[in-house]
């Protein structure tokens, strides 16, 4: 193992790292300016008819528009009441395994329900059911890990459940608890409150408890004359295995190899839920599930084959007592396993990665590709089940359609759920829905006219209404979200004077493309906090779809036939880029258009049944749009003649390496980042080294390099290869990475000839992703580039100490800091901001991986996973070397011309402040839970997330020529 006085200038480890104006939303109604622009530039006249033609089709019934606006006008003249704020407690965290989620729902909320009327709280519930008054900024954190060590210093801690409840009676008008799973779904939560006559957001403490216990669910959604899945319920280790194997025969499946699936009774997100086959197999994993504390009671079902899954949002929209529910736009859940060769990836089922990470395996439609006799059926039964089990204000229902010749034999013939085509069950309810930015709740409310604070608001305004105390400040006219499309009142508002264009683009065909479309739907949202832009987001889409369409027969190389998407605000709120793609096509086919239009006018309506009762409600402010097409070189063309700055949200590819940038500049289009020979140098990984070869005596070290062509490593024995590259470089393993790309793309660690060998192959075959633990040492998936690299480059690895977070005692709080420093180098991600040369560092975030060597990409962005620690703390990093580290950081910066924005990923001596460089990566993740926020965050003062993304976007204004 080579160490950090061997490699001196070349020292170790090169893994890559870790990575509201409180005024209301404008939206820019993008297809009208688009399609107007296009007629300015005398482009396709057949596609802006088609886009005509499709829009007048879509548009939404009288009730969102006309009846709207006179109900707003009416509302108005009655005159307002004296406005009050109102105060909202926002509760996150609790002791499940989806506490990780809760803090990516808390983070959406408060970014979007803040305003003038109404002012967040924010409090966490640790593991231990400990209560904590944080700060807004903690909420940004990526995972409660990142703070779980630092709440005895930074939050105010309650030594009781009851001492929370009574600040909570004082400090809140109103709760919105936002904990999934164990404590916030179960009615624990909601009975604490109740106790102390606190107001919240919700369903009541005794119904949730009976909602969330799915077998208590079952038992009483069969009362009620529901069709349900046949289930076996396990209660503690000495299972009958002589009525279990009864059970199976019952429900005609083979009791050594039928398929089923064992769930917790009472767990949240699909956790500890996996297929089992037979009964010992059953009973195997009922009791793994016991062993593991996730739940002492576990419900073994008939797994639903051939069938489809979906989930839909009910919103109540009664006034007082009286319940009106309304489901709206239910969403069909598409597992796509086709080619799938292993048993366990063809027996997948919706869990809890496929539910919050992006990935390929899933894809969802909205509304389902159903007949709409089925659709129907499901917000019927669904309005049904809300009213039956007493639920309040919202809530998400699952469940699956099954055509006739699926399992036809084990439902009973009669209870809801029949149809024509097939049988509709119910199977989960969920109390408290998911709400991530791009969740199913904002999915589905945008596609019936709801912004993400328009629906948000009227969950909170509805919740009010039962609580006469508060139901005034509920009952004034709420703040409408800018650019409400809805109403006459607010049009003028929609293009006003002098407003600055934004493109925000992301996408692109890299293994990025997820994190990069994270990226772009956070700067998005982000950004319609101001009154004064009009931000319009664009997919880049992938180089393969110059296979198809109009394109057809025109270079592959000429990067200005590339295609960008102007999207309306529903497609944007999907998880993965070939999802929007898909939607975009799919928007523009008739029977698509007229069956979603058809559905938002029903839903619009139930609504407004209700709504129009309500003197808070304001409105639909989400227009019913149609996608946009372009070529890359007509969307510049049309950022140029709008004065627009663009926003680029696109990792790595022709989004990192100059050439977008490049293009941008030949037509003065104002962009992001730094420029184009920046660009160009920090995406070659071996330029940048040789950049910043020269700052040894400044403090600045950079890593030894070997770099191999592929053709060269697939006609030398391995073991050769193994052999040259550890003599020249001192060292005993490797670090491999391709020459050029984005961070963690490609990167692993090679411990041996043979994991030498699995990697070359794995380049050589064209994987997306080498499995986990393929090599000798333990690790995650490795994403590899696509198209495969050409050219690799191999570092020594060094290894660095563990940073290690332990529980202290259950009678204690959070989590201690385990570093014992034997190494006194550690791993940072640093942002750096600002203009060409006077570059400023924002505070270091030591990076912490969960698994294997090398964070991956879920570790670095992806809200839930990985674990960051900013600022360093004072037990790893002084003052002193965190001082001369950062002005190392803006040496780097400042030497690679870097402007805008930036990050640099390094290895940092905790004594002296040496930076060992790593990369640099000109378009950094700024997904909702990247560093990047943390860091600006711990400035002073600090920079919310909204804020941040308008300091860049006016750094690129002012940008240097």
């Amino acid at each position: 193992m080579a160490s950090i006085s061997q490699i001196s200038n070349t020292a170790s480890l090169s893994r890559s790292c870790h990575t509201k104006d409180n005024k209301t939303r404008t939206l820019f109604d993008a297809r009208v300016s688009f399609a107007h622009s296009l007629k300015l530039f005398n482009l396709n006249d057949n596609l802006i008819r088609c886009c005509q033609k499709q829009s007048f089709r879509s548009v939404p019934p009288r009730a969102s528009t006309e009846v709207i606006d006179d109900l707003i006008l009416e509302k108005q003249e009655a005159g307002h009441e004296e406005e009050r704020v109102l105060r909202v407690g926002l509760i996150c965290g609790g002791p499940s395994a989806e506490r990780g989620i809760s803090l990516n729902s808390a983070r959406s909320v408060l970014d979007h329900i803040q305003g003038d009327d109404l002012r967040v709280s924010c409090y966490y519930i640790d593991c231990n059911l400990k209560a904590h008054a944080i700060s807004s900024a903690q909420v940004y954190s990526n995972t409660p890990a990142d703070f779980d060590f630092k709440l005895e210093s930074l939050a105010q801690s309650f030594q009781s459940l009851s001492d929370f409840a009574k600040h909570l009676a004082t400090a809140v008008d109103i709760v919105f608890p936002v904990i999934h799973g164990q404590f916030g779904e179960d009615g624990g939560i909601q009975e604490l409150l109740e106790q102390y006559n606190v107001p919240f957001v919700g369903t009541g403490s005794n119904e949730c408890r009976q909602a969330f216990d799915k077998y208590e669910a079952s038992l009483l959604l069969s009362k009620h004359g529901f069709i349900t899945v046949p289930s076996f319920l396990v209660q503690g280790f000495e299972t009958n295995k002589l009525e279990l194997s009864k059970w199976f025969e019952r429900n005609q499946l083979d009791p050594n190899q039928g398929k089923v699936v064992v769930k917790p009774t009472r767990g949240g997100s699909s956790i500890g839920v996996r297929v089992a086959y037979g009964v010992a197999d059953s009973i195997v994993k009922a009791n793994e599930i016991m062993l593991e504390g996730i739940d002492d009671k576990v419900l073994i079902e008939t797994f639903l084959e051939g069938g489809s899954e979906f989930t839909a949002i009910v919103l109540d929209v009664g006034s007082g007592s009286d319940c009106h529910p309304v489901v709206l736009l239910p969403t069909e859940i598409e597992l796509q396993l086709l080619g799938a060769t292993d048993m366990k990836e063809k027996d997948a089922i919706f869990n809890y990665r496929r539910k919050y990470l992006p990935t390929q395996q899933v894809a969802y439609h909205t509304p389902p590709r159903f007949s709409l006799e089925v659709i129907e059926n499901i917000r019927k039964g669904a309005s049904a089940l809300f009213q039956k089990f007493r639920l309040r204000d919202f809530a998400r229902i699952d469940g699956w359609f099954l055509p006739n010749s699926c399992c036809k034999s084990l439902y009973s013939e009669s209870g809801f759920g029949r149809t024509e085509s097939g049988t509709i069950v119910f199977t989960d309810i969920n109390l408290i829905s998911g709400m991530e930015q791009t969740s199913f709740l904002f999915q589905q409310a945008s596609k019936v006219g709801f912004s993400h604070t328009n629906i948000l608001r009227s969950i909170i305004h509805h919740a009010c209404l039962r609580f006469p105390n508060i139901a005034s400040v509920s009952g004034i006219p709420a703040q409408v979200p800018n650019g409400s499309k809805s109403s006459k009142l607010n049009k003028s508002l929609l293009h006003r004077e002098g407003a600055q264009k934004v493109f925000v683009i992301f996408g692109g065909d890299t293994s990025e493309r997820q994190v990069s479309l994270m990226s772009g739907t956070n700067v998005w949202l982000n950004l319609q906090a101001f009154s004064d832009l009009e931000v319009i987001p664009c997919l880049l889409s992938p180089a393969s779809e110059y296979e198809s369409g109009v394109y057809m027969g025109k270079k592959v190389d000429d990067v200005n036939n590339r295609t960008v998407w102007s999207l309306p605000y529903s497609l944007v709120l999907r998880h993965t880029t070939e999802e929007v793609l898909a939607a975009c096509i799919e928007a523009n086919e008739p029977d698509r258009v007229a069956l979603t239009s058809y559905l938002r006018k029903t839903v619009i309506n139930d609504l407004m049944e209700g709504l129009r009762d309500h003197r808070w409600f304001r409105g639909f402010d989400i227009d019913d749009e149609l996608p946009t097409r372009f070529s890359l070189g007509q969307w510049i063309k049309l950022a140029k003649e709008v004065q627009a700055t663009v926003f680029i949200a696109v990792h790595g590819g022709i989004g990192e390496d100059g050439t977008l940038q490049s293009l941008l500049e030949a037509e003065g289009v104002p962009y992001t980042g730094p420029g184009v020979t920046a660009s160009e140098i920090c995406m070659d990984k071996v330029a940048t080294s040789l950049a910043l070869k020269h700052l040894g005596n400044s403090g600045v070290l950079t890593i030894n390099k070997e770099v191999r062509g592929i053709s060269e490593l697939l006609n030398k024995p391995t073991d050769d290869i193994w052999h040259e590259l550890t003599s020249k470089l001192l060292c005993k393993t490797l670090c491999v990475k391709p020459a050029k790309d984005g961070c963690s793309t490609g990167v692993a660690r090679l411990c041996c000839s043979k994991d030498l060998s699995v990697y070359i192959k794995a380049v050589q075959d064209c994987l997306l992703r080498i499995p986990s633990n393929s090599l000798s040492k333990a690790h995650s998936f490795i994403e590899m580039p696509n198209p495969p690299p050409e050219v690799l480059i191999f570092e020594p690895f060094i290894e660095t100490d563990e940073i290690i977070f332990t529980s202290k005692d259950k009678n204690e709080t959070g989590h201690e800091l385990m570093w014992k420093g034997q190494s006194r180098w550690v791993e940072v991600t640093v942002g750096v901001v600002g203009k060409r040369g006077s570059m400023h560092s924002l505070s270091p975030s030591v990076t912490v991986k969960e698994t294997g060597d090398i964070l991956s990409l879920e570790e670095k962005f992806q809200g839930g996973t990985g674990i960051n620690l900013t600022p360093p703390p004072l037990s790893i990093m002084s003052e002193a070397a965190l001082k001369t580290c950062k002005q190392n950081i803006e040496i780097i910066a400042n030497t690679l011309q870097l402007e805008g924005f930036s990050r640099i990923d390094a290895f940092v001596n905790v004594d002296s402040g040496e930076v060992l460089i790593i990369e640099v990566n000109t378009v950094p993740g700024m997904t909702p839970s990247t560093v990047l926020i943390h860091q600006a965050l711990a400035e002073k003062p600090p920079m919310y997330p909204h804020q941040f993304f308008r300091k860049l976007l006016d750094l690129a204004s002012e940008r240097s020529t």
